[in-house]
């Protein structure tokens, strides 16, 4: 299996990759108008923030992953791979304590004027009255907007520092994440304007894309407090610019911010964002993912995830369909001979039937195995004696579907 790294990773992930047997190149320099023409020898594509579009999908019969090494997919064109049939996996929750520990970095900075204090420290300028007028955290409001991996940590620091954390109620979360929410404390409100209205401090962590673009836009900026601070290290077009200067000239919201919209690609350029500048704007250069912890255990995450796919058991995998609830799951015993699964396909087949998933595993001694296949709505008690009917099948189990 050769894998692509097309973005700067841990060397430690190339390393344990050759170490596993995989062929390995590191390509950092390629952007995304590259990958077209790179692609064509690889299995396996890796990439963190580069954009890999329908072209570079389409442009290689051998490509069969693309790894994410971050939370999101948005800089990859996730229904060109579905439709190809690639595997698109991301690798969340790995770098959740380094972004909550800059956000709680830039919230202290701002409350405490860390960043023009040290500018009038370098100038030869000692202005303690100026930099002792702090409000404080213990006893402020936190709202969190995304209560994902690196919002629950986010909150749980700002408990440390006795602050009140506010939340978002949300249908399906998972039992794990409710549970956790409630170990936590967080009281769950039920409207991002309640949320904004009853905060301090807003802090975003959402992932990218057509929902959440704009999302603080001047009619929920309208909401918040004076003086309210808000915090985003999540997406940069999350927040809209003009919206967000206006509220901090009209009402004295300061902003905490390590992504904007349009970024330079890599360092070393010129950035021109008047939000960047606004005096209200204590900023860093997207770094919130950027520590030697975060850094490593996203390499070991980019590593797993490769062995995991190789093995046939994708993990964090965001473009499978989820199950149909009108399938049928079909449990198949039969001798371990070559042919039979082609004459079980071919009964299906036969009944219009299409497979959705299935696994086939055999038994110790290698006489027997057992078929788990989910088919398509319509399996009828025909095709199960047509089933049952064939020379090297043992036994066949249904569970209907809700068709």
């Amino acid at each position: 299996m050769k894998v692509l790294l097309a973005d700067a990773l841990d060397p430690s992930a190339a390393a344990e990759l050759r170490a596993q047997g995989y062929t390995v190149d590191v390509r950092p320099e390629l952007g995304a108008g590259d990958l077209a023409s790179e692609l064509a020898d690889y299995d396996a594509l890796v990439v963190r923030s580069t954009k890999v579009g329908a072209e570079a999908i389409s442009s290689s019969r051998r490509l069969s992953l693309v790894v994410r090494a971050g939370a999101g997919t948005e800089n990859i064109d996730v229904a060109a791979a579905s439709a190809q049939g690639i595997h698109v996996c991301n690798i969340p929750g790995r770098n959740a304590v380094a972004v909550a520990e800059l956000t709680f970095g830039l919230l202290l900075a701002i409350d405490r004027h860390i960043a023009s204090a040290t500018a009038d420290l370098r100038a030869g300028v000692w202005n303690k009255t100026v930099y002792s007028d702090a409000d404080g955290l213990m006893g402020r409001t936190m709202g969190v907007v995304g209560l994902g991996e690196i919002g629950l940590e986010v909150a749980q620091r700002a408990k440390a520092f006795g602050m009140t954390v506010l939340g978002l109620r949300k249908p399906g979360r998972s039992e794990a994440t409710e549970s956790r929410i409630r170990s936590i404390g967080i009281r769950l409100v039920d409207s991002l304007e309640e949320l904004v209205a009853s905060s301090d401090v807003v802090t975003l962590h959402v992932p990218g894309g057509d929902d959440t673009r704009s999302m603080v836009d001047a009619g929920l900026l309208a909401h918040f407090k004076d003086g309210a601070i808000l915090l985003n290290t999540s997406r940069g077009d999350v927040v809209d610019d003009d919206a967000l200067i206006e509220a901090m000239d009209a009402k004295g919201i300061r902003a905490g911010l390590d992504v904007y919209r349009d970024e330079p690609p890599s360092g070393g350029h010129s950035f021109e964002s008047p939000l960047a500048r606004h005096p209200s704007v204590v900023g860093t250069h997207h770094i919130g993912a950027s520590t030697e912890q975060a850094q490593l255990a996203i390499a070991r995450a980019v590593v797993e995830s490769v062995c995991s796919f190789a093995a046939g058991e994708p993990i964090d995998c965001i473009n499978l369909a989820p199950r149909d609830e009108e399938c049928t799951s079909l449990i198949i015993r039969h001798h371990d001979r070559v042919g039979v699964l082609a004459a079980i396909f071919g009964v299906l087949r036969g009944g219009g039937l299409n497979i959705q998933h299935m696994e086939n595993r055999v038994f110790q001694g290698h006489q027997a195995a057992v078929a788990a296949i989910d088919v398509s709505a319509g399996f009828t008690d025909d095709l199960k004696r047509q089933l049952e009917e064939l020379p090297d099948v043992l036994g066949v189990g249904v569970a209907w579907g809700h068709s």
